[in-house]
């Protein structure tokens, strides 16, 4: 595993997302309620940090986690909320060394843990603490695009993150114009969940309105039927 990559925009944090298995998954872990660069930078300050050129996986799952939240939150910290994410990232560490030796690279790759179809790999980091159903399709979908791991069915186990030129995601992601391109979908998804979102709160109004006039309505009916006698 040697890609180039342009995920963290900086060079000497792409060459190791490039490098290690380990950080190319912490850097999809981070990518969540941050700018992408930040996020895929984050594992070559954490290594920096560390006194190291990589991350390891055991050092990492067996680090004191005050003290582990504490590097993370060193300025410039290395995302939003370094507390949550120590943990999460010692979490996945701990995964990876429980079930896999500590080599992230065994989730898709080796003898013994060859990944027979995309749907099995897509199953494989799904498991993975951190890494809901979205954000596995989305790592599956870098895998095949710019890593070569490509199983049998890949493409249809990422979902629409692995449409060749979809430009969805990291995955789509190569250089200046291709980030462009996907921060511009980003930026439309956002806009037609933020339509989609208003949508269906004035129709939520408008039906407590209804509502609301049917219970006064039904009020006045009983009230006239009792003055009327009935």
């Amino acid at each position: 595993m040697d890609v180039t990559l342009h995920l963290a925009q900086r060079p000497e944090a792409d060459e190791l997302l490039g490098r290690s298995p380990l950080a190319a998954l912490v850097g999809m872990l981070l990518d969540q309620q941050v700018p992408m660069e930040w996020a895929f930078a984050g594992p070559y300050t954490i290594a920096r940090r560390l006194g190291g050129d990589d991350l390891d996986a055991h050092e990492i799952a067996a680090y004191e986690p005050e003290a582990f939240a504490a590097l993370l939150s060193e300025k410039p910290a290395v995302h939003r909320y370094p507390g949550s994410m120590a943990k999460r990232i010692q979490q996945l560490c701990q995964y990876l060394v429980e079930h896999y030796e500590g080599d992230a690279a065994k989730v898709w790759e080796g003898a013994e843990t060859d990944a027979e179809s995309g749907a099995e790999l897509l199953g494989r980091l799904k498991e993975l603490p951190g890494f809901g159903a979205q954000k596995a399709q989305i790592f599956l979908a870098l895998l095949g695009k710019q890593f070569g791991v490509r199983p049998k069915g890949w493409r249809e186990a990422a979902g629409s993150y692995g449409e060749a030129n979809s430009y969805r995601s990291v995955a789509d992601i190569t250089g200046p114009d291709s980030l462009t391109k996907v921060r511009a979908h980003k930026q439309e998804m956002k806009a037609a969940a933020k339509a989609a979102a208003g949508t269906t709160a004035k129709a939520a109004a408008e039906a407590a309105k209804a509502a609301t006039q049917g219970a006064k309505g039904s009020k006045g009916s009983k009230g006239a039927a009792k003055a009327s006698g009935g």
